[in-house]
């Protein structure tokens, strides 16, 4: 599931006279879901912190319009910028984990309501994508129109990932149960598309997904109480800390130039 395997379709045109870019995603290596997982453990106990902190209606205003000045930034870009991408992807973590989190405790809606509800809307939003761009590769996001639907199923995925980490935390597994049982299912599309000739595109959507209960579990384990079956470490020092990773990998992806395709750069 790394750059290789993902540029079929980069050639792919997009269907009207839309101005294209350079490409908007970064390169799917080992260190894109490195980041990609502290991302969304970074976004969980963030969630939970500034709900606790600020009361859950003032935390998801202040996510939601984060995620907004976030998105927007990234929006306007017309290449790739690693602190832009990666600053819209926390806060998709961070108001993705309150959205779910609103469902579950605001509304009372059972997370395997919830959890078959987003996964619906995810396959609404890949159906849609498809059907204008004929492509659903990370390595074709090069219009406006498709950089929206991206986004679109990066929000699905996360909200999906959020409820189903949550219907395994809260089914018995606990949260170390669950950081093994979503480290084992991200293994699964890999596997089957190295060796089952599972189409590449749906490899990467598909442990996208899992990325998201797996950080979240993981980060959750380390940061609540013995009695929950935690590490206790509390919510602040577990989110400054996946902080500081992020900010670190990120700084040195930028200036190595891992999340960067240098060829398809210079094929433009």
């Amino acid at each position: 599931m790394t750059t290789e395997h993902l540029r079929d379709d980069l050639d792919a045109r997009p269907r009207g006279p839309l101005r294209t870019m350079a490409n908007k995603v970064p390169e799917v290596t080992v260190y894109f879901w490195i980041v990609k997982v502290l991302t969304t453990g970074m976004g969980e106990t963030a969630s939970d912190l500034l709900a606790r902190e600020l009361g859950p209606v003032p935390a998801v205003a202040l996510g939601g319009l984060a995620l907004v000045a976030a998105l927007a930034v990234q929006l306007t870009l017309r290449r790739y910028a690693a602190w832009a991408y990666w600053t819209a992807v926390v806060m998709v973590s961070v108001f993705g984990t309150m959205a779910a989190d609103v469902l579950h405790v605001g509304l009372g809606v059972p997370y395997q309501v919830s959890a078959p509800a987003f996964l619906l809307v995810l396959a609404a939003v890949f159906v849609l994508w498809y059907a204008s761009e004929r492509t659903l590769s990370v390595h074709g996001v090069r219009t406006r129109r498709r950089e929206a639907f991206y986004w679109a199923a990066v929000l699905a995925t996360f909200a999906l990932g959020t409820a189903a980490g949550d219907l395994t935390a809260t089914a018995g597994l606990e949260y170390l149960g669950s950081v093994v049982l979503f480290a084992a299912a991200i293994c699964v599309p890999a596997l089957a598309h190295r060796f089952g000739g599972l189409d590449a595109v749906a490899a990467f959507w598909s442990a996208y997904v899992v990325t998201r209960p797996l950080g979240a579990s993981l980060a959750d384990w380390m940061a609540v109480d013995h009695a929950r079956g935690g590490l206790a470490m509390g919510l602040e020092p577990v989110t400054f800390a996946w902080a500081l990773a992020i900010v670190g990998f990120i700084a040195y992806g930028a200036m190595a130039q891992h999340d960067l395709n240098t060829s398809l750069l210079q094929s433009r």
